[in-house]
């Protein structure tokens, strides 16, 4: 059949269009912005090992192009196995269609989008059978550099390797391009996965990252705190997701891009500081379990940044070069205070500036939006240089005074979880890769979990605000956190 007639085929007999089988995952990609809308529902064969896909049918809306795309992939993944099904993207669709002009390619990447919504979702049911040699790895890539070289890393080891991305936050005002977990960084990761050889999975995970992350940010900083929503997404959402996703696909371990160790000669495994101390991501990982870190392999562990992109450009990933991401995911491209008032309702809200002895020194937009040791965006007029002390988001108040105010010799922790003894504790982080404090807990404290715990520095550090972490360390491990307490 000639390209012309294969479109033509598409066109005027649409393999399963208006169809939705029952027991159906369904997927969805376009809307208003472009006017073509895709929906593709599939149903896998129930109990079956392997997953296959025993109907499909799909609906479309607005171009004839989106029409032949969605029928294209209907007829590619009826009968197929669901990781296979998972290795077809916009390629292989516009294959099907004998090949599409770039003008209607688009038509192609939404099909793609909406399929591989319906797979995440029948994924995340499924209980795929392991392979025989029982090496199935599931692998975290976001897109970026470092989760492509962990993905190329667990491949060479001749594991059967499955790649999934996180969609977790979609919001028309943020910089998707620069978010590790939106649309287009779903998108992104499947091209890089694809262009590997490897199956690719999208799990929309918006509802439970909005219950379990940002609702909580959201909160305490109404609370005048300063979280941490990555040690939470992480400890509680992420991870945590992907463990439950790798059960379900057979899959013994869930491999991520993150710079980190894993100790196994205790009895209960615990986090290890990575060897390339600038890019350590221990802190944000401290609220994993033992249970979790125990299937958890990071193979960027071992290595230093620059010979991460030398390894991606020496397999000629497109990813080589490209910059780290910087803020917060769901923050991408869009200011703090304005999420904040969008998203949490904490608008402008103007009160005083006060000195240690209560005196006026100015006005602030709230309480709300200043942390403890800021500098920035008081706008005072005062001959020395003042920082935040403390907040009071009650009375609307921030009250200031010099830098050497901030220092302190103990930092109080609450909901504090300990994996060893309180007296192997050695030293504290407070922020993400903030250097690391030398300490003791004086209490004779168990592993376990305590209300209330104080950490004595061996020498006085500035404080850090209150909803921050503590990561607890043994010398290179990790052996507890807490949240920093007022």
């Amino acid at each position: 059949m000639s390209s012309a007639e294969l479109l033509a085929s598409h066109l005027e007999r649409p393999r399963g269009r208006a169809h939705t089988p029952t027991g159906a995952f369904t997927g969805a990609a376009g809307g208003a912005a472009c006017g073509d809308l895709v929906r593709i529902s599939l149903a896998p064969v129930p109990g079956d090992p392997d997953g296959r896909i025993a109907d499909a049918g799909f609906d479309a809306s607005g171009c004839g192009a989106a029409i032949a795309a969605g029928s294209a992939a209907v007829s590619l993944i009826t009968g197929a196995r669901l990781l296979d099904a998972a290795r077809i993207g916009p390629d292989e669709i516009a294959d099907e269609l004998g090949g599409l002009q770039p003008a209607k390619r688009h038509a192609a990447e939404l099909a793609a989008d909406a399929l591989h919504r319906a797979l995440g979702a029948a994924a995340r049911s499924a209980h795929l059978t392991p392979p025989e040699a029982g090496t199935r790895t599931l692998i975290a890539m976001s897109g970026g550099v470092d989760s492509a070289v962990a993905a190329l890393l667990v491949s060479g080891t001749g594991a059967e390797a499955v790649a999934v991305t996180l969609e977790l936050w979609s919001d028309p005002e943020n910089d998707g391009d620069a978010s590790c977990c939106s649309a287009q960084a779903v998108r992104g990761a499947r091209t890089l996965a694809h262009g590997l050889g490897m199956p690719h999975l999208a799990i929309d995970l918006r509802a439970e990252f909005r219950a379990g992350v940002v609702d909580h940010w959201l909160a305490d900083h109404a609370a005048g705190l300063t979280p941490n929503p990555c040690v939470r997404c992480n400890g509680n959402v992420r991870l945590d997701a992907m463990l439950e996703l790798a059960d379900g696909l057979g899959a013994g371990a869930l491999a991520t891009g993150h710079y980190a160790r894993v100790d196994t000669d205790a009895p209960a495994p615990l986090l290890r500081t990575a060897a390339d101390e600038g890019k350590d991501q221990s802190y944000v990982l401290c609220g994993l379990r033992p249970s979790s870190l125990a299937r958890l392999r990071f193979p960027l562990g071992e290595l230093h940044k620059p010979r991460v992109r030398e390894i991606a450009r020496e397999a000629g990933l497109s990813v080589a070069g490209r910059r780290d991401s910087q803020d917060l995911c769901f923050l991408a491209g869009t200011r703090s205070d304005a999420f904040l008032a969008r998203h949490g309702g904490l608008s402008r809200r103007p009160g005083k500036v006060l000195d240690g002895d209560g005196r006026v020194l100015g006005e602030h937009a709230g309480a709300h939006a200043y942390t403890v040791g800021q500098r920035r965006g008081l706008q005072l007029n005062t001959p020395e240089p003042r920082f935040v002390l403390a907040t009071d988001v009650d009375a609307n108040t921030v009250t200031v005074g010099a830098r050497e105010e901030l220092r302190t010799s103990t930092i109080a922790a609450r909901e504090v979880t300990l994996h060893r003894p309180a007296d192997r504790v050695d030293g504290v982080r407070v922020r993400s890769h903030g250097r690391l404090l030398r300490c003791a807990i004086e209490e004779p404290l168990a592993p376990g979990e305590h209300a209330r715990v104080t950490v004595a520095l061996d020498a006085p550090a500035e404080r850090t605000a209150p909803g921050q972490l503590a990561c607890l360390y043994a010398g290179d491990l990790v052996v507890g956190h807490g949240t920093i307490a007022a």
